[in-house]
């Protein structure tokens, strides 16, 4: 058996999320498998880095998968971008050490968050940004997300309310940058939670707007998932970086 590493990329609008689901073939993860299936033929699993949410794209995704065959790494890339549908990309297919695997070695994330801050209309970024026409308070919003970086309980974070495992994760990062009308959040950390990302900026809106200060990001470590903010939305989303 060999290892083999895929880089890739996804604009997941029109996807369930990245996990295969028994009652549907629509997902990153099912994609992948029934063409890499199909083309290497036999039946083959890949694990991703992360588990991105339905409407969450994808700049930098890792996958590692196993297979018996021979099959050379560029003839798989090939028939990867032959038979994938056009809103999966992949980068490039390279044979990886036997005990490489995409999610257990990975050693950060980096995510990106695009909020459309306007009542410009915005078009043609339309499936990438989230549109809040809300007056934002950056200064503030940006000493609020100091709060995140250094090791935390971010149980109020995590939008599986049926956590059985260990909600503490470190933040080395969080920069908010205005990029004409858009606002980008971008957070490394060591890994994230479901929803994590997305909750982690519906809380920093509501610094922007006044409804909650800056300091009380810390009251909310270790805490319910009613007392932060909400979740935005999906589609302002990105995986833009793993790192090992």
């Amino acid at each position: 058996m060999r290892i083999l590493r895929l880089d890739i990329c996804y604009d997941g609008t029109r996807y369930k999320g990245w996990q295969r689901l028994a009652n549907s073939d629509n997902t990153i993860q099912g994609k992948l498998e029934a063409t890499l299936s199909r083309l290497l033929q036999e039946e083959i699993h890949v694990f991703g880095s992360g588990r991105t949410d339905a409407g969450t794209h994808a700049l930098g995704q890792v996958v590692s998968f196993s297979c018996s065959s021979n099959m050379p790494c560029d003839q798989i890339l090939a028939g990867l971008r032959t038979y994938l549908p056009e809103d999966i990309g992949v980068y490039s297919c390279k044979n990886a050490s036997p005990r490489f695997h995409a999610r257990l070695n990975a050693k950060t994330k980096t995510y990106r968050y695009r909020l459309w801050n306007s009542k410009m209309p915005c078009v043609f970024d339309r499936k990438f940004v989230y549109v809040d026409t809300d007056t934002l308070d950056l200064d503030l919003m940006r000493q609020a997300a100091k709060n995140f970086i250094g090791t935390h309980d971010f149980s109020a974070f995590c939008g599986n309310r049926n956590m059985k495992k260990s909600t503490v994760r470190t933040i080395h990062s969080f920069e908010i940058a205005a990029v004409g009308e858009e606002i980008q959040f971008v957070v490394t950390g060591n890994g994230f939670l479901q929803h994590m990302v997305r909750i982690m900026v519906g809380t920093l809106l509501e610094v922007g707007k006044g409804s909650r200060t800056a300091s009380s990001i810390n009251d909310l470590f270790g805490g319910a998932r009613a007392e932060a903010g909400p979740a935005v939305p999906a589609c302002g989303l990105c995986l833009m970086e793993v790192s090992y």
